[in-house]
């Protein structure tokens, strides 16, 4: 099975949970959504580096990516819509839908107080020869991780020089299942593997009776993923994300118990989501950032939430994301913070570093996958969650890539 074979992505009841911020510091009014996160996937789920002249430029060690503005390029998108059929799943390529207005592929970031280096698939592979970047989290880490490879291989369909090494990282489809948890690829000119693992809360999750394919499974809030502590050593650039499967929907439906120093929590604050999900955010950041002095040449980035934009109701409750046409042009955002509170505040004082793109996410309420459907959708959950590709996730990369 490859990185494009997923199942369809839906939708299920989930509680209002703190996290997503308004945009106060827009400068003109765009759409300020709740401050919630109740939309949820469906889910599957010692080598330095060689800094160029370019990254020594001041203008790229002081730039705040976060600001800037949405402004049109008729040179994109990066990548064909219709191609890329190896990494892209069909549900995302937008150009496969009945949709019919596309100008929401045309539309680069332009950050305020200095420009974002264009993203060069050759130059990038070579940055990171010998060298693995993964993404952990959720969907729309996944989303990430397609767009990347989308992004590295033009959108054409690389066999000679791509092999799976999935194996590598334990990424196999697991007894019983239809995925694995995640994807493993190698571009072999370079030895340069990209991998997604999929970790939906960033917090390690085992059953409480492993004989007992109906138990409980303890979600330990203190503890990150299985996977970060086998395989950290390997991974030179990691990208960790979470944000939209904090909600009692979710755990319910995943048999979710919270669990901290190995026994259930009696913690009154962490059976509010919210506080559950910023004390797991903060503890799985304080430990990756523990491990960096054991891993030198190890980059972390912690990418800020993905926004949502329903209007006139919530995703059970017929709310849409009707627009198709770029309403961001001109609009500009100047705040010097992250809007993503929980993100910022957790890597402050440590070494990891925020990709945010919280902000001038929320500007592209256009580019999601909306009502738009492979095959007809009638009266069906608009999906106002996720994004079409190419699309608003690649500039994610291309901030990503300036960041390395």
């Amino acid at each position: 099975m490859n990185a494009a074979e997923e199942e369809t992505e839906n939708f299920v009841e989930a509680e209002e949970i703190q996290g997503v911020p308004n945009l106060s510091t827009v400068t003109q009014n765009t759409t300020n959504e709740k401050d919630d996160e109740r939309i949820l996937e469906e889910e599957e789920d010692g080598t330095s580096f060689a800094i160029d002249s370019l990254q020594n430029d001041p203008q790229y060690e002081d730039c705040n990516y976060g600001k800037g503005k949405w402004v049109m390029d008729n040179r994109r998108p990066l990548y064909s819509g219709f191609g890329c059929k190896r990494w892209l799943s069909g549900s995302w390529s937008c150009r496969l839908t009945q949709r019919t207005n596309f100008a929401y592929e045309n539309l680069r970031w332009q950050p305020k107080d200095c420009d974002l280096e264009e993203f060069q698939p050759s130059k990038f592979l070579t940055r990171m020869q010998d060298k693995t970047l993964a993404f952990v989290g959720d969907s729309l880490g996944r989303q990430q991780f397609q767009s990347l490879m989308c992004m590295i291989s033009g959108g054409e369909e690389e066999t000679q020089n791509v092999e799976d090494v999935g194996i590598e990282y334990g990424l196999v489809t697991p007894e019983g299942s239809t995925h694995p948890h995640g994807y493993a690829y190698r571009f072999i000119s370079t030895n340069t593997t990209i991998l997604y693992y999929w970790s939906s809360t960033l917090c390690d999750t085992q059953p409480i009776d492993a004989t007992n394919p109906d138990s409980e499974v303890a979600m330990h809030l203190d503890q990150p993923p299985k996977f970060l502590q086998k395989y950290l050593h390997k991974i030179h650039v990691l990208v960790l994300n979470t944000g939209h499967h904090w909600n009692r929907g979710k755990l319910k439906a995943n048999r979710w118990v919270m669990h901290v120093n190995g026994v259930p929590s009696i913690d009154k604050d962490l059976a509010m989501i919210w506080r559950a999900k910023n004390f797991t955010v903060h503890s799985v950041v304080s430990w990756v950032n523990s491990q960096l002095p054991k891993h030198s040449n190890l980059k972390v980035f912690f990418r800020t939430i993905s926004p949502r934009h329903f209007v006139g109701g919530d995703w059970d409750t017929g709310g849409s994301c009707n627009n198709t046409t770029p309403m961001s042009v001109g609009k500009e955002i100047i705040d010097e913070g992250s809007n993503d509170l929980c993100a910022a505040s957790a890597v402050k004082g440590t070494a990891i570093k925020l990709l945010d793109i919280t902000a001038l996410s929320q500007l592209r309420d256009e580019a999601h996958l909306s009502r738009f459907r492979i095959t007809a959708n009638p009266g069906g959950v608009q999906d106002c969650l996720h994004w079409c590709l190419p699309g608003v996730p690649d500039t994610w990369n291309e901030i990503l890539s300036a960041q390395i």
